[in-house]
């Protein structure tokens, strides 16, 4: 099942939300598949759509949710994409590592810095997180530098984080309760094996992001 296609006309990333990423939101059901049109960056377009599906049949979606990100940038800037993986906190192992996730995005981006790639990934997955209807997230981040940016203990000097550091704390506000701890790079193996799935599709001439979320 198909949904129309929407092209960004400016040829250029937008850090804040657009209107293919809201009409994927809107567009998607529990079940089935939406698409959202290419978009340009750094002047060459990344060909692709948007498509969400089902990770598996997790019944009632919990109110609370593990968040773990990843952002990869292939030179600094360079190829870029975001992952995701969001699990639902109230099931046995939830915190480990590999504990299995309900929903995960894998987005190319374009070319982008490193740092924006990870910011994009924390604002699409807690979009996600508040799309499926989360009252508490638990984002368990390899990236120190958003961590202490969102508890407002270190400032937001590049410009380029600004909007999206804005975008984050604006979806935060909406949850009743949310944490952000950083750890290490090796326990984020899933959403980082995102980041590379969403560059290697992409460069491949295939979708340009895929959203997966629970029946």
């Amino acid at each position: 099942m198909s949904r129309p296609s929407e092209r960004d006309a400016s040829g250029d990333r937008r850090t804040r939300a657009d209107p293919a990423w809201d009409s994927l939101w809107r567009s998607v059901g529990a079940k089935g598949a939406s698409e959202s049109g290419s978009e340009a960056t750094g002047g060459a377009e990344a060909a692709g759509s948007a498509v969400a599906g089902s990770v598996a049949d997790a019944g009632e979606v919990s109110l609370a949710f593990i968040v773990r990100t990843d952002g990869a940038a292939r030179g600094n800037p360079g190829p870029a994409s975001s992952g995701a993986v969001l699990i639902d906190a109230a099931t046995p192992g939830s915190r480990r590592p590999d504990a299995p996730p309900i929903a995960t995005i894998s987005e190319y981006l374009g070319v982008q810095t490193n740092n924006v790639a990870e910011y994009t990934a924390v604002v699409r997955a807690l979009a996600l997180a508040e799309e499926l209807g989360a009252r508490r997230v638990e984002m368990l981040l390899d990236s120190k530098l958003i961590v202490e940016q969102l508890h407002g203990r270190w400032r937001v000097k590049d410009a380029k984080l600004i909007p999206l550091h804005a975008e984050a704390k604006a979806h935060l506000a909406h949850f009743e309760r949310w944490t952000a701890t950083h750890v290490p790079r090796a326990q984020n193996k899933q959403a980082d094996a995102l980041c590379n799935e969403a560059i290697d599709r992409a460069q491949a001439g295939g979708l340009r992001a895929v959203v997966l979320r629970p029946k």
